[in-house]
């Protein structure tokens, strides 16, 4: 079976390295680029299964490759996960909203950076059948097969784990989830979680659904759940 490659884009030799020794550990063939530039013609030639990418990048920043990336047809459906000592929360919001799949806030435990890697990769191997049931409330649809949100017929772009976290909760309306059941059904028990990476996906979720965000509840001291009135 061949290896998973993992494209690391860092210009910090020392959290390079450290990066590049921990995945090998994992088995996973690493590549490595030092600027976005360098890491973009990695991306043409030897199409990684998954990047990780710095965002304080000398000449062209980790925002803008994601952005460019994710308008490539051949690359968009690339991974990404956000390494980046910019930690606050309209720094991963935005991160998220370019279509970034995770966000690492540096410094990061290895082992946590380790688990990321292999839950993303782990969720873009699941098949999702393609005649599951389409949701509908309201104006709101949920294509589970296609991956795919409309409201009011416009396409709601979103990641990964936006797209899970509102198909998991439209599928019981009115069940309350706590943040940690929504990451095992998500990501599986061994992902590292805190309340905050949560409500921060909760947040980018919200954004992008607009009018429709009314959908979303928060309990408060709890959880969040999906209502339809």
């Amino acid at each position: 079976m061949a290896k998973e490659k993992v494209l690391i884009i860092e210009d910090d030799e020392d959290i390079r390295e450290l990066e590049i020794f921990n995945l090998k550990q994992e088995g996973w063939k690493v590549l490595e680029a030092e600027t976005a530039e360098e890491g973009l013609e990695s991306v043409k030639t030897t199409s990684p299964d998954i990047i990780l990418l710095d965002l304080m990048l000398p000449g062209m920043s980790g925002l803008d490759f994601c952005r460019k990336i994710k308008s490539m047809n051949d690359y968009k459906s690339i991974p990404i996960i956000m390494v980046s000592a910019k930690g606050e929360e309209s720094d991963i919001v935005t991160g998220l909203e370019l279509g970034a799949d995770d966000y690492v806030v540096k410094p990061f435990r290895p082992r946590e950076l380790v688990a990321r890697v292999r839950a993303v990769l782990r969720r873009k191997l699941e098949h999702i059948p393609a005649d599951e049931e389409i949701l509908r409330i309201g104006e709101l649809e949920i294509h589970p097969g296609r991956h795919e949100v409309h409201y009011k017929s416009k396409k709601v772009d979103l990641t990964f784990t936006e797209f899970r976290i509102l198909q998991i909760m439209a599928q019981r309306p009115g069940w309350v989830f706590t943040r940690y059941q929504l990451v095992d059904l998500i990501r599986g028990d061994d992902y590292p979680v805190t309340d905050r990476s949560v409500d921060v996906q909760i947040v980018g979720l919200r954004k992008k659904l607009g009018k429709a965000e009314k959908f979303i509840e928060t309990v408060r001291g709890v959880g969040y759940r999906f209502k339809t009135n």
